[in-house]
This record gives structure tokens, C-alpha cells and sequence, in this order.
């Protein structure tokens, strides 16, 4: 049994706790929870604010080869580029020990769970044999029609290859502009099948210049390289989408969505979301919308719709760290009417209602076994936090 205390105690179920205190057992499970009334002898007690574990609600990890290596503010166009250009540039043994460096560092600053983009079994292994829990997304491209079926057969396959693993796994589209309309429905539907699926939404505003027009720099792109590209509707990618959707699935559809990045997303878009699909998540990665795009989601906007937000890094192509907290201080530097109890919760229990992990993981509530995570170096003034606020794992 371990008795750990703080300033703060952020259950997310409920208030911050002045001086509030958890008692976890040898399996990490919560026994207790409560309020200091005196020093005790038993008590580890920290300076700063006891969290849940963070669950990761957007990662690329096996992209973590390529830190440092890509240019910033190129936009959507110049960014894919680079992908193109640099996928190759390190053998698969050194890919994997990237993977797992990520993983490892990922855990010790307290993500306890994570929603992992996956286009090879290269982390499979790795996460089979770490503390880490996941739900791999076995993400799907391809912008000819015929091959849709094809696609969707490899990525089934990669998807039972993870589940025999004991790994959590889906199918996944990626975005309107890499999948022809039958592969974006076809893909959409089987990872529906799973409960949960992931998909790149209004994430730079070249993406909406292509589906409201068909013009822009990622419209001259995909044309340039004899791409097709979505049909133009002349509305947003995310109501395209849900139409896609619509040819498969009633409204309000069924299963678990995460929307990400959201850069260019509106109050129509949300609107329309809301009224189509039953468990809509949207997963903010701000210091990757920064490095690639030097644009952010209106998040105060998504904040006054009563969002379910959650919190992503995104991948070290697009991204110079895989920190939640770090992720949370360009929220606070951005959005000043964001708070950091609202933050906590994005982080954690909301990340862990999107991936299906919300009886075990997101708040610190007897039985579950969400982990112990410190914050400090917080501005108590401004119950803020600072640019020195690290975390790291406790329990």
C-alpha cells in the first residue's frame, strides 16, 4: 500500500482536493481517496497537483524515427511531401528502437494509455510487452476506387495480426483527400464494427479549400502527382464525411469517433456532428497544428458546444516532443479562458471515454487503476501551470 499526497489532488471525477490524498495497493488499484487533515508518517506528499495517468488520444509512433527531420509551417502540401520524400530514411531496426524509446519516455511522464496510428506491425511487439495500453488504428489510403476492397482486406489483416497479439486493434480511414468515396465508407464501416475509429478531420485549411472548391495548394498537389481528389460539395470535409457515413449507417451512428486536429472545423461543422453521430470525440494535437500549419482549432468555440475534447501529440514528424503537458501549456498560452482542471480532464478521462477504457483509466476513483501522475511547478496564484511544470509517473 502507498499513501501519496499533494497540494492538489485532481480526481477529474469530481473537484480539485486541497491537500487531497490517494491510496493505491501493490497493483496500483485505488483503495482510497480524501483530504489531508494532518501530517502523517505514511504519507509521501509532493509539491504540485496529483493527476490520473494521460491517455494519448492521437500518436504516430512509428513515425518517431523522423524527429528532426522535417521543415515546419510548410502546410498540409509541403507536409506530405516530406512524408513522401523521408518515410525511407532509417532500417527497420532502427524504426523500432525510436518506437520504443517514445513508448518508454511516454510512460515515465504518465501516459497510461493511447490511441496509436499504425500503417506496419512495427510497434506490435513493443506493445505487446509494455504497461502502455493501446488501441492500434490500422490506418487506410488509397484514392482509386477499384482497389478499395483490396485495401480493406489488407487492413483487416494487419488488424488480426495485432489482435492475436492480445492487442486492442481497428480499422481506420485516414482522411477525405487520401480515399476514394467507396474506400472512406468501406473502411469507415469495418472499423465501426470495432467500436472506435480514428479520422484526420479539418485539419488544415487547404483540406477545406479541396472539398468547398476543389482549389488550393493541396488540390494542386494530388493533380500534379495524377491523384484523383474527393468530389468538390462545396461544404466542409467533416460534413462529407458524415455523408459518407450516411450510406452505410443511420443517424445517430453508432460506435466511438475521434475526430482530429479539427484546425478548420466551424459551428456548422459541430452542428452537424453533434446531431449525426452519437459519440463524437475531438482530439486536439496544437503543437503539431504549430509546426505544421502555424494555425489552432477555435477551441473556445468547441469549449462553448460542450465538446467531448481530448489531447494528442501527434507524431515526431510533425512535433518536436510526445508531452501531454506540453501540449496542455500551448492550450493555456492560446486560450486563456481554458483552465487547467478543463485541461486535466481532456487529458484523461475524456481520452479514456474515447478509447473505451473509461472503467479502468481517466480518474482517480476507488477500484480503477488509472495510474498516479505529478505535475509540478504550478503558478498557484493562477492555478496554472508554469514553463518549468513537468510530470512524472508515481504509480
Amino acid at each position: 500500500m502507498r499513501k501519496i499526497s499533494a497540494n492538489y489532488l485532481f480526481p477529474v471525477n469530481g473537484a480539485p482536493v486541497k491537500n487531497g490524498y490517494v491510496v493505491v495497493d501493490d497493483n496500483g488499484t485505488v483503495v482510497e481517496t480524501g483530504a489531508l487533515e494532518k501530517e502523517c508518517a505514511d504519507t509521501e506528499f509532493y509539491n504540485g497537483i496529483l493527476v490520473p495517468g494521460f491517455v494519448n488520444a492521437h500518436c504516430h509512433s512509428e513515425l518517431s524515427y523522423l524527429k528532426g527531420y522535417f521543415r515546419q509551417a510548410t502546410g498540409m502540401s509541403g507536409f506530405i511531401d516530406q512524408i513522401n520524400e523521408l518515410r525511407n530514411v532509417a532500417p527497420r531496426e532502427e524504426r523500432i528502437g525510436k518506437i520504443r524509446e517514445a513508448f518508454e519516455q511516454m510512460y515515465s511522464e504518465g501516459v497510461s494509455a493511447m490511441a496509436d496510428i499504425c500503417n506496419c506491425d512495427e510497434s506490435f511487439e513493443i506493445k505487446a510487452g509494455s504497461p502502455l495500453q493501446t488501441v492500434s488504428f490500422i490506418e487506410l489510403f488509397g484514392t482509386d476506387p477499384k482497389e478499395a476492397g483490396e485495401i480493406v482486406e489488407g487492413g483487416k489483416r494487419l488488424r488480426d495480426k495485432a489482435k492475436e497479439m492480445g492487442l486492442k486493434a481497428a480499422v481506420t480511414p485516414h482522411a477525405c483527400y487520401t480515399m476514394s468515396p467507396e474506400l472512406l465508407e468501406m473502411a469507415s464501416e469495418e472499423g465501426l464494427k470495432d467500436g472506435t475509429i480514428s479520422y484526420h478531420s479539418q485539419e488544415s485549411f487547404q483540406e477545406e479549400e479541396l472539398l468547398v472548391s476543389g482549389t488550393g495548394a493541396l488540390a494542386e498537389n494530388y493533380r500534379g502527382r495524377g491523384l484523383p481528389t474527393p468530389p468538390v460539395t462545396g461544404d466542409s470535409a467533416l460534413l462529407y464525411f458524415i455523408e459518407r457515413l450516411l450510406t452505410f449507417a443511420k443517424a445517430p451512428v453508432e460506435g466511438r469517433i475521434l475526430l482530429i486536429h479539427n484546425v478548420a472545423t466551424n459551428q456548422k461543422s459541430i452542428e452537424r456532428a453533434l446531431a449525426a453521430l452519437k459519440e463524437p470525440y475531438w482530439v486536439l494535437c496544437p503543437l503539431s497544428n504549430i509546426f505544421i500549419h502555424r494555425q489552432l482549432p477555435p477551441v473556445e468555440m468547441m469549449v462553448e458546444n460542450n465538446l467531448k475534447l481530448c489531447i494528442g501529440t501527434d507524431s515526431l514528424s510533425s512535433n518536436t516532443v510526445l508531452s501531454i503537458v506540453e501540449e496542455m501549456k500551448c492550450l493555456q498560452k492560446n486560450f486563456s479562458r481554458i483552465t487547467l482542471p478543463q485541461m486535466v480532464e481532456w487529458a484523461t478521462l475524456n481520452g479514456a471515454r474515447a478509447l473505451g477504457m473509461e472503467k479502468r483509466l481517466g480518474s482517480i476513483e476507488k477500484g480503477k487503476q488509472p495510474g498516479i501522475v505529478l505535475i509540478d511547478n504550478i503558478d498557484w496564484n493562477n492555478f496554472a501551470l508554469t514553463g518549468e511544470s513537468r510530470s512524472r509517473r508515481l504509480v
